[in-house]
């Protein structure tokens, strides 16, 4: 191997959101973690929503007032409402 090129191998301590702690080691001092094994829900077996960017209270004001059906209705083609309207023999 090639001398002074590779990063250095450290003691690293990884900090969770839920404030859990460990060390481990990597070429980085500090790891700060959203989840670990001690607030994960596989783990916990709670049911958790992880959301840090938001997208669900958006996607609760966007359908709150048509309701979540309006995803599923599509327009009919101009085929389709002419077929509808002529009696079939």
């Amino acid at each position: 191997m090639k001398p002074d090129i590779h990063p250095k191998y450290m003691v690293t301590k990884v900090t969770c959101g839920c404030g859990n702690s460990f060390v481990t080691r990597s070429t980085v001092p500090e790891i700060k973690v959203d989840i670990c094994n001690v607030c994960h829900p596989f783990y916990t077996g709670k049911l958790k929503y992880v959301d840090t960017a938001g997208r669900i209270e958006r996607f609760q004001r966007k359908f709150a007032s048509t309701g979540y059906t309006s995803i599923t209705r599509t327009k009919k083609k101009p085929a389709e409402q002419q077929a509808e309207s002529q009696p079939q023999a």
